[in-house]
C-alpha cells in the first residue's frame, strides 16, 4: 500500500520503517526539513518539507494515490485538519489521525476522524500492568473491558484440560503456542509443559483467571 505519513517525529519515523518492513510504500511529509534526520538509513520511501495543509505539499506527495494517511504532527488541530481534508476532499479510503487530549479523541471519531489518543493509550497501559500482575497484556479492547493475555501455562494446568480454564462470557483460551506451532483448541485439548497460552478475559475475571491459573 502507499502510505502517507505527516509529522517526522519519534512516532513517525518509526512508524515509516515499520511500515516499510512490512513491503508498504511510505511517503513522509513535515515542515522542518531537520526532522527527516531521524528516519533509519535503510528508510527507502520519499520526504517532502513543507506545510501539510498546502494542497500542492499533499499532491506533490501523491495524496491522491494515497492508500492510507497518517496525522502524527504534534498539533492536534492541525491533525485534525489533515485528517479531514485527506477523507473529504481527496479521499483517502483510510486515515488516523494522533490526537493528544482524550476528549478531543472522542469528538474527533463522531465527526468520522479515526483517532488514537496516546494519552488514553497510556494511562490504559499502566492500568493493564497493574491490575493484570503476572499477565502478559498483548491486546484490550474498548477501554479496557476485555484484554487478551498471554501467559506460560503454569504448573496448575499441566495435564488439564482447556475447558477447566473456561468460564462462559468471562475467560476463553482462543489459542496455544506449542513447539514452535500456534493452533486453536478444542475444550478437550490438554495442556502441556513449555504451552503458551492466549486467553481473553474480561476485566472483572481477571482474579478469577488468576485463580484458576495459580497465579494468586
Amino acid at each position: 500500500m502507499k502510505i502517507i505519513i505527516i509529522g517526522c517525529g519519534r512516532m513517525g519515523a518509526g512508524l515509516a520503517l515499520y511500515l516499510q518492513m512490512s513491503n508498504h510504500s511510505v511517503t513522509m511529509i513535515d515542515n522542518d526539513p531537520a526532522a527527516f534526520e531521524r528516519l533509519e538509513p535503510a528508510f527507502k520511501g520519499q520526504t517532502f518539507p513543507g506545510d501539510a495543509l498546502d494542497r500542492d505539499i499533499l499532491t506533490r506527495a501523491g495524496i491522491e494515490r494515497a492508500d492510507c494517511l497518517a496525522a502524527l504532527t504534534p498539533n492536534d488541530s492541525i491533525n485534525l485538519v489533515v485528517a479531514r481534508l485527506a477523507k473529504e476532499v481527496f479521499k483517502v479510503p483510510k486515515v488516523v489521525a494522533r490526537m493528544y487530549e482524550p476528549r478531543k479523541s472522542e469528538i474527533y471519531r463522531r465527526l468520522g476522524v479515526q483517532t488514537v489518543s496516546t494519552v488514553s493509550l497510556g494511562i490504559q497501559r499502566f492500568a493493564e500492568l497493574l491490575t493484570f500482575s503476572r499477565l502478559d497484556i498483548i491486546h484490550s479492547l474498548g477501554s479496557g473491558e476485555v484484554g487478551t493475555v498471554e501467559s506460560d501455562v503454569s504448573p496448575l494446568l499441566i495435564g488439564r484440560m482447556v475447558n477447566d480454564l473456561t468460564v462462559a462470557g468471562e475467560i476463553m483460551v482462543v489459542a496455544i503456542s506449542r513447539g514452535g506451532k500456534i493452533f486453536i483448541p478444542t475444550l478437550g485439548t490438554v495442556f502441556q509443559k513449555g504451552d503458551m497460552v492466549y486467553i481473553v478475559v474480561s476485566a472483572a475475571s481477571v482474579d478469577h483467571l488468576k485463580a484458576l491459573m495459580g497465579l494468586t
